[in-house]
Parts: structure tokens; sequence; C-alpha cells
């Protein structure tokens, strides 16, 4: 008889457990964290974050972290962020991007690490600033750069600037543009939602509920522990507690400036600075050091689609959350909690659409009847990005330590998280307590 190998023999998945999480609040780009780089405010985060938990000298498995908008310079963002944490210097550090599933990213590969006992706990988080993006010279001066960087000899260094124009000094300017399409990701959206028939209403509503939402949860105090101040900033200040239909409505469309737009700044997440982060660890990690532990993470999956091909880009949310919850032998229904990213109000309603449609369960999710409707009441119920602003890489670490506080406050449920990224590419996970 054949003997099973030795890892599959040891290997005991033991489960992984969200301690809680941290963020600054977010602010509207070239605003409150002008002058703030990623690496400024990623070190802020996970700084709060060994102050709240006493991690002080401690050494951790791991930290786990990254930056959509970065420069060359930040190359290893992780790792200089958790040198000036306040943590034992022999942690290491993983400098990681995945689009807007950054941070989210990040802690399922920590999750992974510490189901298999590899390690024993570790810091997910993420930045991200638009108002410090590198500026880039076009190629034919940059490659001037590093020829003058090569020359020796002054008739070598003149030489490298032989038939110089001024016009090689203008810099390319910043794009989030889809390098394969050239196309924005709200144009790309705009697409989604003729393709579902979702209304310039429909998202003006989600929009609406989204900040209304996140002012009642800034009002009843719910933000007072997972938010730590920043440059005198308290508080995210693109949250609209006196939004309405009425001015939601009087704005202009923002990607398609023909009647059939629908997609405004006000349905739409705003350009956003911030950064956070979520600790993560064994069961008996925490136990030994007397933390709680708000609930556990049980599944997670990323997927992506053919956008190039003519899929939605913002649609593998769609995809990781199904392969999820049929690996998992759950329905769409068997949640108490949704915590879905809103990049737009058309992304997230062009999601639940799919789900409800038979033929696109049949044909891009290979089920046989649809996975069905949830209950709106449950989905982001404190808000989400439309209202609290989207810094790239710092969504998913949001998104964790805000279902961690709404399941502790529950003391049992479950929820689901769900982020949809550039590049085609979406994220799922569970929590449970």
């Amino acid at each position: 008889m054949a003997s099973s190998s030795p890892m599959a023999a040891g290997l005991a998945v033991q489960p992984v457990a969200i301690v809680g999480g941290l963020r600054l609040p977010f602010c509207r780009s070239n605003t409150a964290y002008a002058s703030l780089s990623n690496k400024k405010m990623l070190a802020t985060v996970l700084s709060a974050i060994v102050d709240r938990y006493d991690l002080a000298g401690q050494r951790l498995g791991e930290v786990n972290a990254g930056a959509v908008i970065s420069h060359s310079r930040d190359w290893n963002i992780a790792r200089e962020a958790a040198l000036s944490s306040g943590l034992d210097p022999r942690t290491p550090a993983i400098t990681m991007q995945q689009a807007c599933g950054t941070s989210l990213q990040a802690t399922m590969v920590a999750a992974a690490k510490i189901a298999s006992g590899q390690i024993d706990a570790a810091i997910a988080a993420g930045s991200d600033t638009v108002s410090d993006v590198p500026i880039v010279f076009r190629d034919k001066f940059a490659r001037r750069l590093v020829a003058l960087g090569k020359a020796r000899s002054a008739g070598q260094k003149f030489s490298v600037f032989k038939g110089f124009s001024p016009k090689e000094l203008t810099p390319t300017p910043p794009s989030i543009n889809e390098p394969r399409t050239l196309m924005s990701m709200g144009q790309h959206c705009e697409r989604m939602a003729r393709t579902w028939n979702i209304s310039r209403e429909a998202q003006d509503e989600l929009a609406l509920a989204s900040h209304m939402n996140a002012s009642a949860a800034w009002q009843d105090g719910f933000f007072d522990d997972l938010v730590v101040p920043c440059e005198g900033v308290v508080r995210d200040n693109n949250v609209r507690g006196d939004s309405s239909m009425e001015s939601l409505a009087k704005l202009r469309t923002a990607y398609d400036k023909s009647d059939a737009g629908t997609l405004t700044a006000g349905n739409s997440t705003p350009l956003t600075d911030g950064a956070s982060g979520v600790l993560l660890c064994s069961e008996s990690w925490a136990r030994e050091r007397g933390l709680p532990v708000q609930a556990w993470l049980t599944h997670s999956n990323t997927a992506a689609v053919d956008f190039v091909g003519g899929a939605g880009l913002l649609m593998a949310p769609t995809l990781a959350v199904s392969d999820m919850l049929r690996r998992a032998n759950l329905s769409l229904q068997d949640f108490d909690l949704y915590e879905i990213h809103e990049a737009f109000a058309a992304q997230v309603l062009c999601t639940l659409a799919a789900w409800e449609d038979a033929d696109y369960c049949r044909e891009e999710l290979d089920r046989d009847a649809p996975m069905g409707s949830i209950d709106r009441s449950r989905m982001n119920v404190r808000g989400s990005s439309l209202a609290v602003g989207h810094p790239f890489a710092a969504t998913g670490a949001r998104l964790v330590g805000t279902a961690g506080k709404l399941l502790e406050e529950r003391g049992s449920g479950r929820c689901l998280l769900s982020v949809c990224t550039a590049g085609g590419m979406g994220l799922a996970a569970v929590m449970e307590r």
C-alpha cells in the first residue's frame, strides 16, 4: 500500500481569526492628505494597529501590504512601513498589488498561511493616494536620462542631448485607463449599465443609501474605534448626510456625455486617499495574548473575466462569489450581511442583476438555476465606497474591518464580502462568527 505524503499526513487546517481592523479617515484626493505619501499613510495605520493590540516589539509572521498607484521609490513599501510601525524589525513584509482588491488579497494570502500553520499572525493592509502620483517623462527623454547616467566624459554627457527638443519634457499624464482597451473603468461600467438596463435613478438611489448609512454610522459612533485620526482629520470627508435624490439628479454624467449616459460623480466613487489594515491570526495566538476574536475568515476566492473579449470589466465578482459558494456549499441567501465594494452604483446593480438572471448563471457561472436575489436591507448597512471613498488598495481591508465589527456587534452571523478590480478581476470572502 502506498503511504500518504508527509505534508498531507501532517497538515491540519486551523481556523483564521480576524482580531480587528483600523483605517485612516478617507479623504478626497488633493484635500487633507495632499502632502502625504503612501508610505507615510501605510506606516500610520500599521502603527495604530500595533498600538491598539499591544504589538510593540513583537515579531509577526508577516505584513502583507501594497499600493496601486506608487512611485518607484516605494518598491519595498510594505517592509519600509513595517519598519516604522513599532513591530519587531525581524517581521518580514511582502509588497503586493491586485488593483482594488489588494488588501483583501493580502488578507487572503495571510489567512492561507495561518490556516496551514506556516505563520501564527499577520497584518494585511493597503494604502493609496491620487494626490501623490508619479510623474513620468516620455520614453525618449527617459532614455536620455539613462544614457546620461552611464556617460563618463563631458563629451559623452553633451552628446546625450544631441537633437533634444523641449517637447520631450512634456510628462506622460497619469492614467488609470485599461491598457488593453484604453477605456476608463467608468466607460466600461457605462457599457455594463446598458447591457443590464440599469437606470440612472436606480444608481442614484443606491448612492443615496450609501451616504445615508455612512452618515448614520458616524452619528451613531460606529466608526469611532475603526478610524484613527490623521493630519487633524477625524472622519471621512466625502460622506454627504445632506444628499438627496434631487441633488444627485442635477449632476451631469461623467463618462458618457450623451443622453444615454447614466454614471455621474454622485453615483461613482471619488478619487480618494487613505490607508487601512487588519490583524488576523490563529485562535491560539489570540488566546495567548488575550485578544478578542471578532470573526473567522472561512472561505475566499479570486476570479477573472475576459473583458477584452467582451465580458463586463467589473463582472468578475459574480464568478468569484459563485465558485466560492459552490465549494462552501452555501447559497447567496445564507448571509446575514453583505459588504460589497461600490466602485460604481451601476457595478453593484449589474452584479445583483446577473445573479438573478437564469441565462447568465447558466452560461457564465455554470449553474442550473439563478443564484437569486439578496435582501438589500442587509447590504452595506454602514455605507460603503460611494460614501466613504475608495483609496484603491485600502478598500479590501476596510471591508474586512467593517464586517468584523458588524459580526461582533451581532454576536453571530455570516457576512459575504465582494470586491471588483481593474483588469477584469474579482475577489470574494466569507466571514463568520
